[in-house]
């Protein structure tokens, strides 16, 4: 009920759209009562509408008191619904903070973002 995937109870998983299962692993992981959950690359793949429907249950998840880790190469959405980002580069950590210092950093524009991105 709570993510909108009952009636998807009988339907063969080969039919599943990519944000009904983004849906449903997040669900199953749930099913576990988990303090902290790692969503790797939840917006992938998916619809602009099945982002926005994840970006709110992540929020739904936090709100509720479970910490989210997330990765994932789709900065906008994800710089977007984080509190806070850390950026990895050649495998240690180039910078962290709010989304709106990881954006301004100089490294971060010229290795990931571009001069013109913004949020």
């Amino acid at each position: 009920e709570e993510f909108h995937i009952s009636h998807l109870r009988k339907a063969p998983s080969m039919s599943l759209s990519g944000g009904e299962r983004r849906r449903l692993e997040i669900a199953r992981a749930l099913a576990t009562r988990p303090a902290y959950m790692l969503l790797d690359e939840p917006f992938a793949g998916i619809d602009p509408i099945a982002v926005a429907d994840i970006q709110q249950l992540v929020r739904h998840l936090t709100a509720r008191g479970i910490g989210v880790l997330i990765t994932d190469h789709n900065v906008r959405e994800t710089l977007g619904l984080i509190d806070r980002a850390y950026i990895i580069h050649a495998g240690q950590v180039l910078t962290h903070g709010r989304a709106d210092e990881v954006v301004a950093n100089p490294d971060v524009r010229r290795l990931y973002l571009g001069e013109g991105f913004t949020l």
